[in-house]
């Protein structure tokens, strides 16, 4: 079997360790072990989410954790704010919207960063909103907000909550929500918590909490009121994936030994040599403020007819490409997670390989030597 690396970023590389659980026999969820095993993930999560505060766990992708929050904080008539950067940034307001939600988007630059001094002129200039919904690292573009001083922003010049798309920040970017006073942050299992799809994790401030006893719109599977009542006595409202939740039970553990400001470091010293190497081979970095999750790299109009993405793939390596108006124009290169510096020295090489068989010119191993002498 050839060898495959995913270095996508969602979903991503599985330690052995963690894939070894998926082995074992399954068991019920209506049990004394489940409730022993579901407090402490809850544990774990906590640690992770930097919160006191209860972390839901859906069976769903990171797309359900983002339409529980929508269809959980709101009255009729409650007014929201997005500020979208890229596809997913985008994907708040469509939620909005499918669920008849009055909202006001702004669409930024894909690849641009809103600075705190724009956020406070739309939140004071189009009214006033029940939440503004935040995208910490927009996986399409590979950019990073600000998001502890926008936060800081909100909190000063309004009263609305403040949601956050964590699915490829948590873990692998500082954010502390209880001292960011953060309201409602999501995630899912298969980015930086080294874990196969299937599972949303949903964090609630005590406002938030309040704000979800209180809304008034239709919901069901995604009640967020049942699962704050089932974890109570450590179970889930629904049946539960109890395989995954013993695979993120031993991911958690691995976290847990090497220690968040750890795994916040390592990825970004993975980060900034990737992006060290990709200057140093030529090329150019989309993100103006570039996340620690992944690197989007701009594909030379000279090599886009030469499709890079299966070149390096035939090579074992699997990057992703550009999505919706980026398509063909960019590479996105994934950090986040299970990544150590032999993984990203790996590619790098390949990617030297493929560059060089399609007529890019460039300092002999310039992209390695720059990741090395960067990671020291």
């Amino acid at each position: 079997m050839k060898y495959k690396k995913l270095f996508t970023p969602g979903p991503t590389p599985i330690p052995e360790r963690v894939l070894a659980k998926m082995s074992e026999p399954i068991f019920h969820h209506r049990t004394d072990e489940f409730k022993i095993l579901l407090n402490r993930i809850e544990k774990k999560l906590q640690t992770v989410f930097c919160t006191k505060n209860p972390v839901y766990i859906l069976t769903s992708s990171g797309s359900g954790a983002m339409e529980a929050a929508v269809v959980n904080l709101f009255r009729k008539g409650d007014k929201a704010l997005t500020i979208e950067t890229g596809k997913f940034g985008q994907r708040w307001g469509e939620l909005c919207l499918a669920n008849g939600i009055p909202v006001v988007r702004h669409q930024i630059e894909w690849g641009a960063t809103p600075q705190p001094d724009e956020v406070k002129t739309w939140l004071t200039a189009d009214g006033d909103f029940k939440a503004v919904f935040l995208t910490h690292s927009e996986t399409s573009t590979g950019a990073a907000l600000p998001l502890q001083e926008i936060a800081k922003v909100i909190k000063k010049n309004s009263s609305a909550l403040i949601i956050v798309d964590g699915i490829t920040s948590v873990s692998a970017l500082p954010l502390k929500m209880d001292d960011w006073e953060l309201d409602l942050v999501i995630s899912a299992s298969q980015k930086g918590f080294m874990c196969p799809p299937g599972l949303a994790f949903v964090a609630c401030s005590e406002k938030a909490q309040t704000a979800i006893n209180n809304s008034d719109l239709p919901r069901y599977y995604f009640d967020l009121r049942k699962y704050a009542q089932a974890l109570e006595s450590d179970f889930t409202p629904f049946t539960p994936a109890t395989t995954l939740l013993s695979v993120l039970d031993e991911a958690l553990t691995m976290m847990t030994e090497e220690g968040l400001h750890s795994i916040w470091q390592r990825h970004q010293k993975l980060a900034t040599g990737t992006r060290a190497a990709m200057r140093a081979l030529g090329l150019e970095l989309l993100a103006k403020n570039p996340s620690n999750a992944l690197t989007a790299v701009k594909i030379p109009k000279a090599l886009r007819e030469k499709n890079i993405l299966q070149l390096l793939a035939e090579q074992g390596f699997i990057v992703a490409g550009g999505q919706c108006k980026l398509k063909d124009q960019i590479l996105r290169i994934s950090h986040l997670g299970y990544y150590n510096e032999n993984d990203i020295i790996a590619l790098i090489r390949a990617l030297e390989d493929v560059l060089s068989r399609s007529g890019w010119e460039y300092p002999h191993h310039a992209g390695v030597t720059a990741f090395k002498n960067h990671c020291r």
